[in-house]
């Protein structure tokens, strides 16, 4: 009996950790979700590469002071890859937020939720792994959502969507990346670095191409600080730190939930809506990715069930 006590209470414990690791990825993806929203709103006043060069240089120098000790025993593999890692991160930033100039925010957060629905497809393609049939299904009911999202009268899909898609595409590269490195490297230290190499990138892009200044109204000073402290910062490290404590299951459910807060927040603040084919097409879109990453462990509830009996029956 001592046992079985023991036993219930860690179980308990382990639990309840969980319950608060799946509550502060909640957080994170309502941070995220609200992320499409201050780059509409910084765009106003800042150009495509100067927001990135300050949302994720910031988020660089915040993150870092928090971790510090972990960049102080960089190696040179880790910065190799945090390098590959930020120069992707880049260049998928630097598309979504174009997108978004020609775009709303709803499309956006939906569109490119459909990188869950990417990485198995880019799997298949480059190694070879066939998907799971529950996959599948999810990627043609993604499609079929994309089509009633996206495609106008003439059939055509304007620049904006086009772009958040390919934002999409390129961010399921760096979780089939970000995946293969973290074998090999602390993952902490890799956010951090790819955090420093895009705001790098973006810097030096905009030196290039654009005039780059500070923000120059409240609002944009607003967006910029909520892109850098909420969405990237403070969001990059609750993911750490949660997914220590949860399972990737529950992380990608919850993370299906971020085009759901972004099309709210764009209703809340800015009056957006949907076409009532485009909300039926989000919906799909939905229930693709949910499908695509949902598991049902049929062996492992019924194991579960049997030792509740024998331990009832002890």
């Amino acid at each position: 009996m001592v046992q079985k006590k023991s036993f219930e209470i860690g179980n308990g414990k382990k639990v309840d950790l969980q319950l608060k690791a799946d509550f502060m990825m909640l957080i994170v993806t309502l941070l995220w979700g609200s992320s499409y929203l201050f780059m509409k709103m910084g765009l106003d006043s800042l150009q495509e590469f100067n927001l990135i060069a300050l949302r994720f240089g910031i988020a660089f120098i915040l993150a870092g002071a928090v971790f510090y000790k972990r960049l102080v025993r960089i190696d040179m593999k880790t910065l190799f890859y945090g390098f590959i890692l930020g120069s992707l991160l880049f260049i998928l930033m630097t598309v979504v937020t174009i997108g978004l100039k020609f775009t709303t925010i709803s499309n956006a957060g939906f569109l490119f939720s459909l990188s869950v629905v990417f990485v198995p497809i880019l799997l298949a393609i480059i190694f070879k792994i066939k998907p799971e049939k529950k996959v599948v299904f999810g990627i043609g009911v993604a499609i079929i959502g994309i089509a009633l999202l996206t495609l106008d009268n003439g059939l055509k899909v304007n620049s904006g969507d086009f772009l958040i898609i390919l934002g999409a595409v390129f961010y399921a590269f760096q979780i089939i990346l970000t995946d293969k490195f973290t074998k090999n490297a602390d993952s902490i230290t890799l956010g951090i670095l790819q955090l420093g190499v895009a705001g790098a990138w973006g810097l030096l892009f905009s030196f290039i191409f654009e005039k780059p200044h500070l923000p120059n109204t409240p609002e944009s000073w607003g967006s910029i600080m909520a892109l850098s402290i909420l969405c990237s910062a403070i969001g990059f490290i609750g993911q750490a730190v949660a997914q220590k404590h949860t399972t990737p299951t529950h992380t990608g459910l919850i993370f299906s939930l971020e085009p759901v807060f972004a099309a709210m927040f764009a209703f809340m603040f800015v009056g957006e809506t949907l076409p009532a084919k485009g909300y039926v097409g989000a919906i799909l879109i939905l229930i693709g990715v949910i499908a695509a990453e949902i598991k049902f462990k049929k062996t492992f509830v019924r194991k579960r069930f049997n030792k509740t009996v024998e331990g009832t029956e002890a």
